[in-house]
């Protein structure tokens, strides 16, 4: 009956060239090659198309699923799972970019590239029908429980040859991009409510990257990048911590067929935000595993490049307007500033692995090095000074004072932190959908957590309702020093011109000295990196800037310390490469007797 249907359609098929067309429940045509659905459907008369739009409209979009019994619900894969967090997160990305491409254009085609590379869709050989034939075969001599689950992840012995169909018209906004399912015989395991959540970690595919919770922040920051959008890499995490993008017990979001229950729970339930280094580790690999090209190149334009991002963090940490145009003069200097440099390039070897905000805050505080020393001795002497002349000029332009800033930052950063604290600990980690390691756990999950709510409930009325405070909107900024009618003072408007001396027509610095963030490099020929960050061995204004800027990016602040050390490494690199020995020797002595 379906050859005679599809015996007068010759047209090749669009991915795979073949001639091979098949009919889908739907009605629509497929190639049984390589599984593209095409827009084409079969013909009907006028009864049994209106009843089939009828019936369409009155059902949920899901290609081929079929549905068993309503206590199993459908038969899908993890990677549809993943498919729907990433459609969540990509919708609240876009919400807050306001990019109409960012889901449908980028991070729907790097998805399909991941499916395609990964041997899950769009492939004439998808990864679980692979070694079929073999895996029935020593199915016969193991165990019962074993038989069942390289059944459930390799598709089952009775799938046709009509199944597997991919719609490679459907977007990411399409819940049904992999529509694979089993027609009859194939029954679903009672321990996981996926198809293969029970071995998906378990798989061993040379070659292949795993989908896993912090590799979909990976995904919507490699689109971030590829866009050159203004959200950088901490300002995803820390959306991601606030809820504004879904993460944390994204998986009660899932539609009610898709049943979450035993080995699926570990893979998608987290009880943490990933680090910044691990989806920064992700992000790279999954550029290298999908191939891509060199990304569109960073100019001074873009948001991501160090000048722009230095005035960004300057605001953020109410420092002097004024030193913007020594960042920038840092930035040339040491060249990060370039074009080939900023830009990532995942197939290229020696391809530079920027962190753009961590980048913008080493420059400044380099910067701040060159103008205070910042040895506990130099600035608070120079701090002094301005206030005494600040105290007798009070109607005049102020003197940017190093002391009063410390004191206003540090009063705001502990009240910041200790607001973050009492947040964290009354944050609700149990999500409101109750998790159950099987069918049979079910009910008992459900009564436990219906006690849990009426006690809670219990418990409001006792102590008295406490209205909760309205969801702020996303922003990139923590500290505001500008707002109306405010008690903290602001220094953006100070000036520098305390610390500046006019010498042989050229502005430059009171501060002749400089003392280097490491003492020594590392000793092993193929590594990069520098000695381990210990704050005993640095004075207290350097740490405080470390934890200033670890504290606005939610990063450690050994990472920004180890980026000091790169910068500083290519502004004074003409000077090594002459006497890489005797200046490395006196610069310890000076750090040394800096701290004597």
């Amino acid at each position: 009956m379906e050859e005679e249907e599809t015996r007068n359609y010759t047209e090749p098929c669009g991915l795979c060239s073949e001639i091979n067309w098949g009919i889908t429940d739907e009605g629509k045509f497929y190639c049984k090659s390589c599984h593209n659905v095409i827009e084409r459907i079969k013909e009907v008369d006028d009864s049994s198309a209106q009843f089939a739009a009828n019936s369409k409209s009155q059902s949920i979009s899901r290609g081929l699923r079929k549905r068993k019994t309503p206590d199993k619900g459908w038969e899908w894969y993890i990677c549809e799972g993943f498919q729907y967090i990433l459609l969540k997160q990509a919708e609240a990305l876009q919400t807050i970019v306001g990019c109409p491409q960012l889901k449908d254009e980028i991070l729907c085609n790097f998805w399909r590239r991941y499916l395609q590379k990964s041997n899950q869709a769009y492939t004439k050989k998808p990864y679980h029908r692979i070694n079929r034939k073999a895996a029935i075969d020593s199915s016969t001599s193991g165990s019962e429980w074993e038989t069942e689950l390289e059944d459930l992840l390799l598709g089952g012995s009775s799938v046709s040859e009509n199944e597997g169909v991919v719609n490679s018209d459907s977007s990411l906004g399409q819940f049904s991009l992999l529509s694979q399912t089993s027609a009859s015989g194939s029954t679903k395991s009672c321990h996981s409510g996926s198809m293969d959540g029970s071995v998906y970690s378990n798989v061993k595919r040379r070659g292949t990257l795993l989908m896993s919770m912090p590799m979909t922040l990976a995904f919507c920051y490699m689109s971030l990048l590829w866009l050159r959008e203004s959200i950088t890499l901490s300002d995803l995490l820390r959306f991601a911590e606030d809820g504004h993008i879904p993460y944390m017990n994204c998986f009660q979001y899932f539609p009610e067929e898709m049943k979450l229950y035993g080995p699926d729970i570990q893979i998608f339930h987290v009880q943490s935000l990933p680090s910044y280094s691990a989806v920064k580790k992700n992000m790279f690999q999954l550029a290298a595993f999908l191939d891509l090209p060199r990304f569109p190149p960073i100019t001074e334009s873009c948001f991501l490049h160090p000048n722009l991002l230095c005035i960004k963090y300057l605001l953020e940490a109410n420092l002097p307007d004024e030193l913007h145009d020594w960042t920038c003069r840092v930035v040339k200097k040491t060249g990060i500033g370039e074009v080939a440099f900023l830009t990532f390039d995942p197939v290229a070897k020696s391809a530079h692995r920027v962190s753009y905000e961590i980048q913008a805050a080493a420059v400044i505080i380099v910067t701040l090095k060159l103008l205070f020393l910042l040895n506990d001795k130099y600035e608070w002497s120079l701090a002094d000074f301005v206030e005494e002349r600040n105290r007798e000029n009070e109607e005049g332009t102020q003197w940017f004072d190093f002391k009063k800033w410390y004191k206003t930052i540090k009063k705001t950063m502990d009240e910041a932190q200790e607001k973050k604290a009492e947040d964290a600990a009354r944050y609700i980690w149990k999500s409101e959908k109750p998790l159950f390691s099987s069918l049979k756990t079910k009910w008992h999950s459900y009564k436990k957590r219906q006690m849990t709510v009426n006690l809670q409930r219990q418990f409001e009325r006792l102590a008295g309702s406490v209205q909760s405070a309205e969801k702020q909107s996303p922003s990139s900024f923590h500290f505001n020093w500008e707002e109306e009618n405010t008690e903290r003072a602001c220094f953006h408007a100070h000036s520098l011109e305390g610390i500046m001396q006019e010498k042989d027509n050229v502005l430059t610095t009171v501060n002749p000295k400089y003392w280097l963030s490491s003492l020594k490099l590392c000793q092993k020929s193929e590594c990069k990196h520098w000695t381990v960050y210990e704050e005993s061995q640095y004075p207290r204004s350097y740490q405080f800037l470390l934890n200033l800027f670890g504290f606005l990016l939610n990063i450690a602040a050994s990472l920004i310390h180890e980026e000091v050390c790169l910068v500083e490494q290519r502004l004074f690199r003409a000077k090594f490469q002459k006497h890489p020995k005797k200046h490395r020797r006196r610069w310890e002595r000076k750090k040394i007797g800096n701290h004597s």
